[in-house]
Protein backbone atom coordinates (compact mmCIF):
# COMPACT_ATOMS: atom_id res chain seq x y z
CA UNK A 1 0.00 0.00 0.00
CA UNK A 2 2.89 2.31 0.78
CA UNK A 3 4.25 1.90 -2.74
CA UNK A 4 0.87 2.81 -4.26
CA UNK A 5 0.62 5.96 -2.16
CA UNK A 6 4.16 6.97 -3.12
CA UNK A 7 3.42 6.30 -6.78
CA UNK A 8 0.24 8.39 -6.77
CA UNK A 9 1.91 11.27 -4.91
CA UNK A 10 4.81 11.24 -7.36
CA UNK A 11 2.43 11.07 -10.33
CA UNK A 12 0.37 13.99 -8.97
CA UNK A 13 3.48 16.10 -8.45
CA UNK A 14 4.61 15.31 -11.99
CA UNK A 15 1.23 16.27 -13.44
CA UNK A 16 1.35 19.61 -11.58
CA UNK A 17 4.87 20.13 -12.92
CA UNK A 18 3.76 19.30 -16.46
CA UNK A 19 0.91 21.82 -16.20
CA UNK A 20 3.26 24.54 -14.94
CA UNK A 21 5.84 23.86 -17.64
CA UNK A 22 3.12 23.68 -20.29
CA UNK A 23 1.69 27.03 -19.20
CA UNK A 24 5.14 28.60 -19.49
CA UNK A 25 5.47 27.18 -22.99
CA UNK A 26 2.11 28.65 -23.97
CA UNK A 27 3.12 32.02 -22.49
CA UNK A 28 6.31 32.00 -24.55
CA UNK A 29 4.38 31.18 -27.72
CA UNK A 30 1.91 34.00 -27.00
CA UNK A 31 4.80 36.50 -27.03
CA UNK A 32 4.85 36.00 -30.78
CA UNK A 33 8.51 36.55 -31.62
CA UNK A 34 10.39 33.89 -33.55
CA UNK A 35 12.69 33.18 -30.61
CA UNK A 36 9.95 32.88 -27.97
CA UNK A 37 7.74 30.76 -30.23
CA UNK A 38 10.69 28.41 -30.83
CA UNK A 39 11.47 28.20 -27.11
CA UNK A 40 7.78 27.80 -26.28
CA UNK A 41 7.47 24.88 -28.68
CA UNK A 42 10.58 23.29 -27.22
CA UNK A 43 9.24 23.75 -23.69
CA UNK A 44 5.90 22.15 -24.65
CA UNK A 45 7.71 19.01 -25.77
CA UNK A 46 8.82 18.27 -22.20
CA UNK A 47 5.34 17.78 -20.71
CA UNK A 48 4.27 15.71 -23.73
CA UNK A 49 7.20 13.35 -23.25
CA UNK A 50 6.63 13.29 -19.48
CA UNK A 51 2.93 12.50 -19.78
CA UNK A 52 3.65 9.74 -22.30
CA UNK A 53 6.31 8.26 -19.98
CA UNK A 54 4.00 8.45 -16.96
CA UNK A 55 1.16 6.83 -18.94
CA UNK A 56 3.34 3.95 -20.17
CA UNK A 57 4.70 3.27 -16.68
CA UNK A 58 1.23 3.38 -15.16
CA UNK A 59 -0.02 0.87 -17.74
CA UNK A 60 2.97 -1.38 -17.05
CA UNK A 61 2.31 -1.31 -13.30
CA UNK A 62 -1.40 -2.02 -13.76
CA UNK A 63 -0.70 -4.99 -16.02
CA UNK A 64 2.01 -6.38 -13.72
CA UNK A 65 -0.33 -6.05 -10.72
CA UNK A 66 -3.08 -7.83 -12.66
CA UNK A 67 -0.70 -10.71 -13.39
CA UNK A 68 0.30 -10.84 -9.72
CA UNK A 69 -3.36 -10.99 -8.68
CA UNK A 70 -4.09 -13.77 -11.16
CA UNK A 71 -1.04 -15.74 -10.09
CA UNK A 72 -1.97 -15.23 -6.44
CA UNK A 73 -5.49 -16.55 -7.13
CA UNK A 74 -3.91 -19.65 -8.71
CA UNK A 75 -1.56 -20.06 -5.75
CA UNK A 76 1.45 -19.61 -8.03
CA UNK A 77 3.17 -16.57 -6.55
CA UNK A 78 6.81 -17.27 -5.74
CA UNK A 79 7.39 -18.14 -2.10
CA UNK A 80 9.83 -15.85 -0.30
CA UNK A 81 12.67 -18.25 0.39
CA UNK A 82 15.40 -15.63 0.54
CA UNK A 83 17.88 -15.31 3.36
CA UNK A 84 18.04 -11.79 4.79
CA UNK A 85 20.77 -9.92 6.62
CA UNK A 86 20.12 -8.72 10.18
CA UNK A 87 19.24 -5.33 8.66
CA UNK A 88 16.53 -6.94 6.50
CA UNK A 89 18.31 -6.76 3.15
CA UNK A 90 18.27 -9.74 0.81
CA UNK A 91 21.45 -11.82 0.90
CA UNK A 92 23.05 -11.69 -2.53
CA UNK A 93 24.04 -15.39 -2.61
CA UNK A 94 20.51 -16.39 -1.64
CA UNK A 95 19.04 -14.20 -4.40
CA UNK A 96 21.47 -15.70 -6.91
CA UNK A 97 20.47 -19.25 -5.91
CA UNK A 98 16.75 -18.50 -6.29
CA UNK A 99 17.48 -16.73 -9.58
CA UNK A 100 19.25 -19.81 -10.95
CA UNK A 101 16.23 -21.94 -10.06
CA UNK A 102 13.80 -19.49 -11.71
CA UNK A 103 15.96 -19.20 -14.82
CA UNK A 104 16.01 -22.99 -15.22
CA UNK A 105 12.22 -23.08 -14.76
CA UNK A 106 11.82 -20.43 -17.47
CA UNK A 107 14.18 -22.23 -19.85
CA UNK A 108 12.08 -25.37 -19.44
CA UNK A 109 8.81 -23.48 -20.17
CA UNK A 110 9.71 -20.43 -22.26
CA UNK A 111 6.11 -19.78 -23.34
CA UNK A 112 4.62 -19.74 -19.82
CA UNK A 113 3.96 -16.21 -18.58
CA UNK A 114 3.95 -17.51 -14.99
CA UNK A 115 7.59 -18.58 -15.28
CA UNK A 116 8.54 -15.20 -16.73
CA UNK A 117 6.70 -13.42 -13.90
CA UNK A 118 8.60 -15.44 -11.28
CA UNK A 119 11.85 -14.80 -13.17
CA UNK A 120 11.13 -11.06 -13.10
CA UNK A 121 10.69 -11.25 -9.32
CA UNK A 122 14.00 -13.13 -9.05
CA UNK A 123 15.77 -10.49 -11.18
CA UNK A 124 14.30 -7.80 -8.93
CA UNK A 125 15.47 -9.62 -5.80
CA UNK A 126 18.94 -9.91 -7.36
CA UNK A 127 18.85 -6.10 -7.88
CA UNK A 128 18.86 -6.32 -11.68
CA UNK A 129 16.02 -3.89 -12.41
CA UNK A 130 16.45 -3.57 -16.20
CA UNK A 131 16.27 -7.34 -16.70
CA UNK A 132 13.42 -7.60 -14.20
CA UNK A 133 11.45 -5.10 -16.26
CA UNK A 134 12.20 -6.94 -19.52
CA UNK A 135 11.14 -10.26 -18.00
CA UNK A 136 7.91 -8.70 -16.70
CA UNK A 137 7.24 -7.16 -20.13
CA UNK A 138 7.66 -10.60 -21.65
CA UNK A 139 5.29 -12.12 -19.07
CA UNK A 140 2.70 -9.45 -19.92
CA UNK A 141 3.09 -10.03 -23.66
CA UNK A 142 2.74 -13.80 -23.26
CA UNK A 143 -0.31 -13.37 -21.04
CA UNK A 144 -1.93 -11.08 -23.61
CA UNK A 145 -1.12 -13.50 -26.43
CA UNK A 146 1.12 -11.01 -28.23
CA UNK A 147 4.06 -12.27 -30.27
CA UNK A 148 7.29 -12.16 -28.33
CA UNK A 149 10.67 -11.60 -29.99
CA UNK A 150 13.53 -13.89 -29.16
Amino acid sequence: MRAKISYFITAAVLVVYFVLVGSRGVMLIQQGTALTVTFGGAVLILPVIGIWFLWKNTQFVKKANALAAELDAEGGLPVDELVRTPGGRIDRDSADAVFAKRRAETEDSPDDWRCWFRLAVAYHDARDTPRARKAMQRAIALHEGKPVGV
